[in-house]
C-alpha cells in the first residue's frame, strides 16, 4: 500500500491488534501498581521523548492524579530538570525510563542525572528499585536496567513505532499508575479496531473516511489540519500532532497539524485549512465557533468523545486514519527519514564542544538590549536595527500557503506557555497563516520530521535563552564525572536543528533572548501587536 520498499513497514504493524494482545499484560501492570502502593509510592516521573511521552501526558492531563501522580519530563533545559528534582520526595517516587531504541540521548541523560540524585538521597542499594524501563528487546536500556537493578524492565512489541504505541506498554503503564481502568480502555480500542475492520466497507469505515479526507484535502491545498479541541480533551491534540506530522511530513509532502491556535472567526483563516473539532459535549465552548466555520464553507471533521475512556478508541482511529492518509499521499507513514539530520548536526556540535570546550555558534547579525539575532534563509542583506524589526521582516516574507513554526528552546512553564500562545495567535492574525508552536528538544521527536521533509513552505522562528544555573549530566550512572552539562546539550540541539533546517533550504530566524528570556519574549509579542 505504501512503498515498494518493505523497510519499516512489515515490522511496524503491531499497533493493529495491540489492544487485543495487551489484555494479557494487564495483570502484570496491575501487580506493579499494587506493589508500589503497598510500599508507599505516591508519585511517578516519566523520562521520555515523543512517542514515549505524549500518550502518558494525555492520560495525566485527561484523568488527573489517581493512586499516584504523574509528571512528564521531556525537556533537557537545566531549569526544568532542576525544578523536577527539587520537587521530589525521593523515597516515594518511581521513575519510568521510556525509550523504544534504548539509546535516546535526552532520555538516557535524564536517567543518569536522576539515578545519581536518588543514590545521593537514598543510597546506592536503594536507587535502582525506584526505576522501571519500557523498551524493545535487546536494547541498551535492557542491559542498563539489569546493571542498575531496576525494579522491572518491560519489553514492548518491537513491531510498533513510537508514535503508534499509545495502547502498548508505553501508554498503559503510566495510565495504570493514574488509576485508569485498563480493561475498559482496551475495550474501547478493540471496538475502534472492529469499526475499521476488513469486513467494513470504506464508506462505513470511520478510520478510512478520516484518512481519505485528510489526504485528498491536502492534495487539494488544504494541508493545514487545524485542531480545535474542547478543554477536557485538549491534550489529545498534542499526541495527534506528532502522529500526523511525523507520519506524513516527508518526500516533499505533508499534512501540517496546527494545535493550540486560539479559535477565531472564519475570515481569519486562509483557504489551506481543514479543521478537526474534538468535541466533549453538545454544549461545548467551541461549538459556536466551529459552526461559524461550517457556515462559512470551511471543511470540518467533528469527532465526539463520550467520556475519557474514548481515548482508547480515538488512539486507534487516528492511527488507522493516518496510515490510510499515507497510502493516499503515496508516502511511507511508519518511517522518519529526516529526523536523523538534526541529531547528526547536534552530535557534531557536541564533538566540537568536547574538543574545544565551546560550541561552534554562528555570528549574530545583531546584538542589542540583551538579545541576539541570527539570520538564515530568505533574509535580506541589510542587518536589522532591532529584534522586533528582524521578526517583522522575516514574517513579511511569507506567502500564501506557508506556515510559521515557533520553536522555543526554553524552560517549559505556564508563564512561557501563555506568551507563546499569544505570539502564535498574533502571528496568525497578522499573516493569516497557520502558526504552530513547540518546545525544543521535545518537538524534534514530534514535528521535526515534517519541518525538514515537507515541501519547504515553513518559516521557523527559533527562540533560545541562557539558563541562569546549570545541571551536569553524569558520564555514567553512579559516576561523579561529567563531560557535558544540560545547558550545553540543549544549546547544541538548537544549533544542530537550525543547521539541519538551513541544509534543507528552510527559512530560519534565531533569536537568543538572553538571561531575562521571559521579558525579552514579552517584548517580541508586544511588538507584533504594535504593527
Amino acid at each position: 500500500m505504501w512503498s515498494d520498499k518493505p523497510d519499516e513497514i512489515v515490522d511496524r504493524l503491531g499497533w493493529l491488534d495491540i489492544a487485543v494482545r495487551m489484555e494479557e499484560e494487564r495483570h502484570c501492570i496491575s501487580a506493579l501498581l499494587q506493589d508500589l502502593q503497598q510500599e508507599g509510592y505516591t508519585q511517578a516521573v516519566l523520562l521520555g521523548m515523543g512517542g514515549s511521552s505524549l500518550a502518558p501526558e494525555v492520560f495525566a492531563r485527561t484523568f488527573g492524579s489517581g493512586p499516584m501522580s504523574l509528571r512528564i519530563l521531556d525537556s533537557t533545559h537545566p531549569a526544568a530538570v532542576q525544578s523536577v528534582a527539587a520537587s521530589l520526595d525521593a523515597a516515594r517516587t518511581l521513575f519510568i525510563v521510556a525509550t523504544k531504541s534504548g539509546t535516546t540521548a535526552e532520555t538516557l541523560s535524564l536517567f543518569k542525572y536522576f539515578y545519581n540524585h536518588l543514590q545521593e538521597k537514598l543510597g546506592e542499594a536503594e536507587a535502582g528499585a525506584h526505576f522501571v524501563a519500557i523498551t524493545d528487546a535487546g536494547s541498551e536500556l535492557v542491559k542498563l536496567g539489569q546493571a542498575c537493578n531496576f525494579r522491572a524492565v518491560f519489553i514492548n512489541d518491537p513491531n510498533i513505532g513510537g508514535r503508534y504505541s499509545a495502547l502498548s506498554h508505553f501508554g498503559l503503564i503510566p495510565a495504570a499508575l493514574l488509576g485508569v481502568n485498563l480493561r475498559r480502555l482496551l475495550r474501547r480500542g478493540q471496538e475502534a479496531k472492529n469499526d475499521c475492520g476488513r469486513h467494513i466497507t470504506g464508506s462505513l469505515n470511520p478510520g478510512a473516511q478520516i484518512g481519505v479526507v485528510m489526504a485528498e484535502m491536502a492534495k487539494a491545498g488544504r494541508d493545514k489540519l487545524t485542531v480545535i479541541a474542547d478543554e477536557e480533551v485538549a491534550s489529545f491534540a498534542d499526541w495527534l500532532e506528532q502522529l500526523i506530522a511525523e507520519s506524513t511530513g516527508k518526500s516533499g509532502t505533508g499534512i501540517v497539524p496546527v494545535v493550540g491556535e486560539p479559535a477565531a472567526s472564519p475570515e481569519t483563516y486562509g483557504a489551506d485549512r481543514l479543521f478537526v473539532h474534538l468535541q466533549w459535549s453538545d454544549a461545548g465552548a467551541q461549538d459556536g465557533k466551529v459552526q461559524a466555520l461550517i457556515d462559512a464553507g470551511h471543511p470540518v471533521i467533528r469527532v465526539r468523545f463520550r467520556d475519557r475512556y474514548d481515548l482508547g478508541g480515538q488512539f486507534f482511529l487516528w492511527e488507522y486514519a493516518t496510515a490510510v492518509a499515507g497510502a493516499r499521499l503515496g508516502i511511507h507513514p511508519f518511517d522518519q527519514p529526516d529526523v536523523e539530520s538534526a541529531k547528526q548536526q547536534s552530535r557534531q556540535m557536541m564533538s566540537a564542544y568536547m574538543e574545544s570546550g565551546s560550541l561552534p555558534a554562528p555570528q549574530p547579525a545583531l546584538s542589542s538590549d540583551g538579545l541576539k539575532v541570527y539570520l538564515g534563509g530568505g533574509d535580506g542583506d541589510r542587518p536589522p536595527s532591532s529584534a522586533d524589526e528582524a521578526l517583522a521582516v522575516f514574517v513579511n516574507g511569507a506567502t500564501a500557503g506557508d506556515y510559521i513554526s515557533i520553536q522555543a528552546y526554553m524552560r517549559p512553564c505556564p508563564s512561557v506557555d501563555r506568551l507563546l500562545r499569544k505570539m502564535q495567535g498574533r502571528l496568525r492574525d497578522r499573516t493569516k497563516l497557520a502558526t504552530t508552536t513547540g518546545y525544543g528538544p521535545r518537538f524534534l521527536h514530534s514535528t521535526g520530521q515534517l519541518h525538514k521533509g515537507d515541501r519547504g513552505n515553513g518559516l521557523f522562528i527559533q527562540l533560545t535563552d541562557r539558563p541562569s544555573s546549570e545541571a551536569d549530566i553524569p558520564a555514567e550512572p553512579g559516576s561523579a564525572e561529567s563531560a557535558v552539562p544540560f545547558g550545553v546539550l540543549i544549546q547544541a540541539q538548537s544549533l544542530g536543528d537550525r543547521q539541519a533546517l538551513l541544509n534543507a533550504g528552510r527559512r530560519v530566524l534565531r533569536i537568543d533572548l538572553g538571561e531575562e528570556a521571559e521579558s525579552g519574549l514579552e517584548r517580541l509579542v508586544d511588538s507584533l501587536a504594535a504593527v
